[in-house]
C-alpha cells in the first residue's frame, strides 16, 4: 500500500519476529506488527498456530514458524534451542518483538544468551517480570507513591475469608501473575466477582497452582471513572522516543477486559505521569500501560504495566507515519525517530469483540444506538481488516464463528493443543520475502 507520509529512512535489510508464546489463535496485536513493518519492505517473521491462523494469512508476512509451546512455556532450555534455529533459519540481523508477557520476560531473563542473534532492548534484570506481576507491580506503586488502586493479595483461603468479612463488591479478581494461570481453569487474567461466592469459586480455581494465585482490588465503578492507557517506546538510556495517550471506550468483556474500541486522545497530565514511571523505573523497551481516572479524588490510578507492545498500538500512528514498533526498529538500526504531530480523535475498533462488547453496555449501562453512533465515528484503524490485506479478516471471521458454534453446541471452547518435545522445534511454514534488501525510504 503506498504510504502518504513524508519519507523516513528505513534499514529494510533488518528483518523483525513476532515473539508470542501464549496460545491465541486470534490475537490481533502481531498482525499490526507485521502489517507496520511489512508496508515499509521489512521482512516480518512471525509464530503462529498453522496455515489456517489469521496471521499466517497476511500478505506482508515473510514466513512464519509454528511453534505450540502451551504448557512448556516454562522449559526455558529448550525455547532458547528453538529461537537459536530461528535465527539460523533467518540468516540475518532480526529485531524481537515481543508480543504477550511471557514472551517479554523469557527475553528479558535470556539477554546474554539472545543479544548474539537478536536485537532487543536490554531491561534491567527481572524488571520486565516484576512489572507484569501484579503483586509486585502493586508492591511498586506503594514505594514510588504512584496512585492505584487498593488491594491485597491473599496467601490462602483463610486470609480470603477474612478479606470478605469487610469486602464491599463487586471486586476485580486479577492472576498475580497472570502469564502462568493454568490453562483450563476457566479464570481469566482480569475478571469482576459481583459476589463473595463467586470469589470463593475463582479462588478455588487456582488454589494449590503453587506458581501464581489472586490479587483482590478495588473496583471503581464506571459512573466514577474513565479507563485510560498509554503506549510508548523507550531506548536503551530510557528515554522515552515516543508516547502517546488513549482513552479505552470499551472493552470485552465489559469493564474487565482489554480494548476493544480505543481512541487517540491527548492527555499532558497523563504523559508527564507516565514517563516519569518510566524514568523513575530505568525502563528499557516497548510498554503498555492501562490507568483508570478516579473522578472521586481525580487521580490516574495505575492498573497495569505491561511490558512489551500493547495489541492495540496502532491506534497511534503520527502524521509522520510513526507507530511504536516503527519508533524501535528506528532506534535498534541506528537511526534517529523524527517526532511527528499527533492526530488526536484517531479511532481503533477490534471487530470481533466490539460488538459483543457494545451489547454487554448497553445491557450493564444502557448504551444507546445514538451513543453508539457517535462512538465509532473516527474509526481509522481495525484490529483485523485493511484495504490492501482483507484475507486475515475472513480468516478471522471463519475461526472466530466456528469457535463460537463450537461453544454454543458443546458448552466449552476447543482445547489448548499440548506441548509435547516435538512441539517446540519450530517449523518453517513458508516465506515470501528474504532479509538482505538495501537500506530504503518510505514515501
Amino acid at each position: 500500500m503506498a504510504s502518504s507520509f513524508p519519507p523516513v529512512a528505513f534499514d529494510t535489510s533488518v528483518a523483525a519476529v513476532v515473539l508470542r508464546l501464549r496460545h491465541s489463535v486470534v490475537h490481533y496485536g502481531g498482525l499490526g506488527v507485521i502489517r507496520s513493518l511489512g508496508r515499509l519492505g521489512i521482512p516480518v517473521y512471525a509464530f503462529h498456530e498453522g496455515r489456517l491462523a489469521p496471521v499466517a494469512t497476511s500478505k506482508y508476512l515473510s514466513g512464519g514458524f509454528v511453534w505450540q509451546t502451551g504448557g512448556a512455556a516454562g522449559d526455558r532450555a529448550r525455547l532458547l534451542h528453538g529461537l537459536a534455529a530461528v535465527a539460523e533459519r533467518i540468516g540475518g540481523p532480526t529485531i524481537l518483538v515481543p508480543t504477550d508477557d511471557a514472551a517479554a520476560i523469557l527475553v528479558a531473563d535470556h539477554g546474554e544468551q539472545l543479544q548474539d542473534r537478536f536485537r532487543f532492548p536490554r531491561p534491567l534484570a527481572g524488571l520486565p517480570r516484576a512489572l507484569a506481576s501484579k503483586r509486585s507491580l502493586y508492591q511498586l506503586c506503594g514505594q514510588l507513591g504512584i496512585p492505584c488502586p487498593k488491594a491485597v493479595v491473599p496467601t490462602s483461603r483463610a486470609e480470603v475469608e477474612a478479606f470478605l468479612e469487610d469486602a464491599t463488591f463487586p471486586v476485580v479478581v486479577k492472576g498475580a501473575e497472570p502469564w502462568l494461570l493454568p490453562k483450563g481453569a476457566g479464570v481469566r487474567s482480569t475478571t469482576i466477582a459481583r459476589s463473595p461466592d463467586q470469589l470463593l469459586d475463582l479462588y478455588q480455581r487456582v488454589e494449590g497452582h503453587q506458581a501464581t494465585g489472586l490479587l483482590l482490588q478495588e473496583y471503581i465503578p464506571p459512573e466514577a471513572g474513565e479507563d485510560w492507557f498509554f503506549h510508548g517506546y523507550c531506548d536503551q538510556g530510557s528515554a522515552c522516543l515516543v508516547g502517546f495517550t488513549g482513552r479505552k471506550l470499551r472493552s470485552y468483556p465489559a469493564h474487565a477486559g482489554s480494548t476493544s474500541l480505543g481512541r487517540w486522545v491527548p492527555n499532558e497530565a497523563l504523559q508527564h505521569q507516565a514517563e516519569g514511571l518510566l524514568r523513575a523505573v530505568s525502563y528499557r523497551g516497548l510498554m503498555d500501560l492501562d490507568y483508570r481516572l478516579d473522578r472521586r479524588d481525580g487521580r490516574y490510578k495505575l492498573l497495569d504495566f505491561n511490558p512489551r507492545l500493547g495489541a492495540q498500538f496502532r491506534l497511534f500512528e503520527d502524521d509522520l507515519g510513526i507507530d511504536v514498533v516503527r519508533a524501535m526498529h528506528l532506534d535498534l538500526t541506528g537511526r534517529a525517530v523524527p517526532r511527528g504531530r499527533p492526530l488526536p480523535g484517531r479511532g481503533f475498533i477490534v471487530e470481533n469483540h466490539d460488538p459483543i462488547a457494545s451489547w454487554q453496555y448497553r445491557r450493564a449501562d444502557g448504551l444507546t444506538l445514538r451513543a453508539w453512533r457517535s462512538s465509532v465515528t473516527g474509526v481509522r484503524e481495525a484490529a483485523w481488516f485493511a484495504v490492501d490485506d482483507p484475507v486475515p479478516f475472513l480468516t478471522m471471521c471463519l475461526r472466530f464463528l466456528r469457535a463460537r458454534l463450537r461453544r454454543a453446541l458443546t458448552g466449552a471452547p476447543r482445547p489448548a493443543p499440548a506441548a509435547g518435545r516435538q512441539a517446540l522445534r519450530p517449523r518453517y511454514v513458508r516465506g515470501r520475502r528474504q532479509p538482505g534488501r538495501p537500506v530504503d525510504e518510505v514515501r
